[in-house]
């Protein structure tokens, strides 16, 4: 429902600004973008990573759900123009996340410990024709996270027990738009939409859970265009 929720506002909110361009002779595949073949824009953002948890499930603990928490974490991106429309764009950020189990015989839960996900991804962006100012853009791509620096809770586990993630691998599709301000400075705003199930380990092994993070990552920041 979230997922829905944050789609159908993007939905509104391009389509909002886009409308009164398409009204005066708009056309998303000729015009000019801002930018020139070899071009590099790089932005430097906060994020806020939101897992949304799909279909999450712990073996042998029936309506137990296990739960990545929402984290906060600054992104640095490299994009290069292959041409005034497509550019290939690498990001890189680092966040920390709680993980929890709740549901079933579980009841209300408690924090399993405590994760860091690098998650490279890799997106070939299609630039529009500018918009008065802004400079829209659609993408879609790759991410591969990478679990680190995984401890578990003596809440539930115990200190000597093992909590452990498995890396995942999936999709990711991204919109966005930068505005120029100033020479080569402009301001960003990106959503991505990643597809990444996991599972996770808990007990030396003993539980799997899984979950499909599937987090919504929202980004603004500064760019720079070389």
């Amino acid at each position: 429902m979230k997922l829905l929720f944050r789609t159908a506002a993007a939905v509104l909110f391009v389509g909002a600004a886009v409308t009164p361009a398409l009204a005066e002779g708009y056309s998303l595949f000729s015009g000019p973008t801002g930018y020139q073949a070899g071009d590099v824009m790089t932005h430097l953002s906060i994020i806020g990573v939101i897992p949304q948890n799909i279909n999450s499930h712990i073996t042998g603990v029936p309506g137990a759900r296990l739960g990545i928490s929402t984290g906060v974490s600054p992104e640095v991106d490299a994009s290069y123009f292959v041409t005034p429309n497509l550019s290939v764009q690498l990001i890189a950020a680092t966040s920390r996340h709680t993980i929890t189990a709740k549901g079933g015989a579980l009841g209300n839960g408690g924090t399993l410990g405590s994760t860091w996900v690098l998650p490279p991804t890799l997106t070939a962006q299609w630039h529009f024709p500018q918009i008065g100012v802004v400079r829209p853009y659609v993408g879609v791509g790759v991410t591969v996270a990478f679990f680190y620096g995984t401890s578990p809770s003596a809440q539930l586990l115990g200190t000597s027990d093992k909590l452990g993630l498995r890396t995942a691998i999936g999709p990711s599709f991204d919109v966005g738009f930068d505005v120029p301000v100033q020479d080569n400075w402009s301001v960003n705003m990106d959503v991505k939409q990643m597809i990444l199930p996991t599972a996770a380990r808990l007990d030396h092994g003993a539980i799997h859970a899984m979950t499909g993070l599937d987090p919504t990552v929202i980004g603004f920041g500064v760019g720079y265009q070389f």
